[in-house]
Order: C-alpha cells, then sequence, then structure tokens
C-alpha cells in the first residue's frame, strides 16, 4: 500500500502539463488525427498493464486525457506520479 501524497508533495512532483483536479491528476495529450490519439491510448494501456496502475483513458477526436488516481488510497500516491512519469517518457514531447 503507498500512502496519500500531501497539497504539497503533489505540486512538488506532478509532472509539467498535468494538473490536479480533485483526488486526480489529468493530463489531456492533443493529436492531429484520431488515429494517432488511438495508438497513444493502447500504449497507456500496455504501460498501466506492466505497472498494474490503470487510469482512466478517454478518447476524443482530437486528444486523449488521462486521468490517475489510487482508488484503494482514496486519492493521489506516488503511484499516481510514477504512471504519469512513464507516459511521459514514453510519449517523447
Amino acid at each position: 500500500m503507498t500512502n496519500l501524497l500531501s497539497d504539497d508533495e503533489i505540486e512538488t512532483q506532478l509532472p509539467d502539463d498535468w494538473n490536479r483536479e480533485g483526488d486526480e491528476i489529468v493530463r489531456v495529450y492533443e493529436f492531429d488525427d484520431y488515429l494517432r490519439g488511438v495508438n497513444f491510448a493502447q500504449m497507456v494501456g500496455e504501460i498501466a498493464e506492466a505497472q498494474f496502475h490503470h487510469p482512466e483513458i478517454i478518447i476524443r477526436y482530437a486528444g486523449v486525457e488521462i486521468r490517475l488516481t489510487s482508488h484503494e488510497e482514496g486519492g493521489i500516491t506516488d503511484d499516481d506520479i510514477e504512471m504519469a512519469e512513464l507516459i511521459e517518457s514514453e510519449r517523447g514531447d
């Protein structure tokens, strides 16, 4: 089990372009076309499966929204920050 992060820890550790919305961290990735977003969502799913930490993924026409939280802990933990960082490293922006 991972402990919940404090507000200060979340603010300090949150990767660039990610935002906090209540008990979740969120980022929307924009794409020029739908299939690029679908491929990105699949890549996120593969990372999630390997980490056994599954985000909410919302695929839209020109973007993919990723939402992370640790449901079993009731908020944001190191696992969420680590997952966001893994997604960022694979995205390669």
